[in-house]
């Protein structure tokens, strides 16, 4: 994506020699940019680490939010140390293995995309009418500028997979019912996580917050969700923030429209409809 330049929108301006931000790594419990945001985790069979509960209740959260595959539009702000910059994309997804995400505005960054299929991802730069597949040494690479990464958006439907899942707090929080997960890895899962965090409200599904802590248990990255509301029939979390523990920075996602069972299909995300500007 082109980086160099701001319109109305950016509420500071982004030097021409501004570097993009370190990649802060970040990998969501329940909700990718689009299929992060929606796609819960895919239930698998419990392991004997693994509270039976816990896949139960992803399980319902699951049908809650998502259904076979979405549309919508968002707006995405970033705000760093040295810039702001605010981005309108539409976003597609069938189930948590396709998505498909391309920049509407700013004008300059129109027609910059985004691909996912299953494991692999690519990103198609409209202004050098290129195309290119991400390698394994950029997946950790800051996505757009924002705090995701490129490997956010093919790692959320592996939590289950990678760590092991016991309900480390159920009651009151604040006035409200609640439980809380709490993850750790498997032996010899390939996760850059020491721990993850999460909680859900018992009385509708919803996911308030997910913590991620690195080896030492030290804090490194926060979610939280809220704006809670009906879109396309559906209860969604429409304001998701991400901050990194170390400083004021963030990442702040808002739906704008969102629309469930479109029926799409497999062959919709392609590297064809991933150059389309329409």
């Amino acid at each position: 994506m082109t980086t160099t330049t701001h319109d109305s929108r950016d509420r500071r301006p982004l030097p021409a020699s501004s570097p993009r931000p370190t990649a802060r790594v970040l990998s969501t419990i329940a909700l990718s940019m689009h299929a992060l945001l929606l796609a819960s985790l895919t239930p698998s069979p419990a392991t004997a680490q693994t509270d039976p509960r816990v896949l139960d209740i992803i399980d319902e959260v699951d049908r809650l939010m998502r259904g076979e595959s979405s549309t919508g539009r968002m707006r995405m702000e970033i705000d760093t140390e040295n810039w702001s910059r605010s981005l309108e994309m539409s976003v597609w997804s069938l189930g948590t293995e396709y998505s498909l995400i391309r920049v509407e505005s700013p004008p300059r960054e129109a027609g910059s995309a985004t691909l996912k299929v299953e494991n692999e991802v690519w990103n198609y730069l409209p202004r050098a009418d290129r195309t290119i597949k991400i390698p394994p040494s950029m997946m950790l690479g800051s996505w757009m500028g924002s705090h995701f990464t490129n490997d956010d958006l093919v790692k959320e439907s592996r939590l289950i997979e990678d760590y092991d899942i016991v309900i480390s707090f159920e009651g009151d929080r604040e006035g409200e019912e609640v439980w809380e997960f709490t993850m750790t890895p498997k032996p010899e899962a390939p996760v850059i996580w020491g721990r993850i965090e999460q909680q859900i409200r018992k009385r509708d599904r919803m996911p308030l917050w997910a913590r991620y802590y690195d080896e030492d248990g030290t804090l490194s990255r926060s979610m939280t969700f809220s704006d809670i509301a009906v879109m396309g029939g559906r209860t969604v979390p429409t304001r998701t923030v991400i901050e990194p523990a170390d400083g004021e920075e963030r990442t702040v996602v808002i739906y704008l429209e969102l629309e469930f069972d479109v029926g799409l299909n497999e062959d919709f995300f392609s590297l064809r409809n991933l150059r389309a500007r329409q």
